[in-house]
């Protein structure tokens, strides 16, 4: 299966659901006219874009329709899917020039957040990138054992510390070992209690500061993993990460399970922060980095009958 085919068989419930209604509903209409964008504004709401974003989406489109003297209902779908892609466009793409670089990798537990380091990792090994992952989450033995698996699976070399260590310690003995065995790429585990935020944000800035004192010069990506399914809440611990520690992209997991993909496009366009990596599919290549016109191409596509 090729990439194009993978993202669009991704978002097949996203697809069935969403566009198929806004589909069914465009050509209920004969004309364009204010109560087709209300019900398109609906339904795109529904679909999780998000109540601002689903706005402004109609209001884009009432321009172009304006502008372009549309007059036919079926032409918005073609209109929507462009709208969206270029909601979605921008760097998308990881700053690693500098070696080695750093990934911190943070999200609440259960977001899929060590299946994503380990995807990463596989996919920068596979580049000829020499890995060395952190793990940094000590507050969960059962983080540990997993990363040691992936590591294993991909090639990377693993530091950790016990369970209950201090995770900056373990960020600190990672640098280290990265520089000695010449590593391209750290990529640091991180511990996901949302429930006591503050002590997160307190140890997630600690890092920082050993990140910031052993390379000084270093790329760094922040990368917050979130799961698709949980739609708009998504989008909250997105703005909440981003408040407080900031993020300078998100990894979308688990779009092949939920028709909740129009989370993409409100995490972007409230938040403006890229999307750079989705979740397809449970295998270690179904980790894709986020192309916005594929995104939008495999979304509005319809089915070959």
């Amino acid at each position: 299966m090729g990439l194009f085919s993978k993202i669009k068989e991704g978002l097949k419930k996203t697809r069935d659901s969403v566009v198929g209604q806004i589909d069914s509903m465009l050509k209920s209409f004969t004309k364009i006219d204010d109560d087709l964008f209300e019900e398109l504004e609906e339904l795109l709401v529904m679909g999780d874009v998000g109540i601002n974003t689903a706005q402004r989406i109609c209001e884009e489109l009432k321009a172009r329709v304006k502008r372009d003297g549309v007059k036919d209902p079926n032409q918005i779908m073609g209109m929507l899917r462009n709208v969206v892609r270029e909601m979605l466009e921008g760097d998308t793409s990881l700053h690693l020039a500098t070696k080695p670089s750093i990934i911190l990798v943070i999200g609440v537990n259960g977001v899929g957040k060590t299946t994503t380091i380990g995807k990463i990792s596989a996919r920068l090994t596979r580049e000829g990138k020499k890995v060395v992952i952190a793990a940094a989450d000590t507050f969960r033995a059962a983080a540990i054992d997993q990363l040691a698996v992936w590591a294993d699976r991909s090639g990377a070399d693993l530091v950790k510390q016990g369970e209950g260590s201090d995770p900056a310690a373990v960020v600190f003995d990672a640098i280290s070992a990265a520089k000695s065995r010449n590593a391209d790429v750290i990529i640091c585990d991180t511990a996901g209690r949302l429930h006591n935020k503050k002590n997160l944000m307190d140890e997630l800035s600690k890092i920082g500061r050993i990140i910031d004192r052993e390379l000084p010069e270093a790329e760094k990506e922040i990368l917050l993993v979130l799961d698709a399914a949980t739609g708009q809440n998504a989008v909250n611990q997105a703005r909440e990460f981003k408040n407080s520690c900031g993020i300078t992209g998100i990894v979308l997991t688990k779009l092949d399970g939920t028709a909740r993909g129009g989370v993409v496009i409100a995490i972007k366009e409230d938040l403006n922060v890229p999307v750079k990596f989705i979740g397809v599919g449970e295998q270690i290549d179904d980790l894709q980095p986020f192309d916005p016109e594929d995104f939008a191409n495999a979304l509005f596509e319809p089915e070959q009958v």
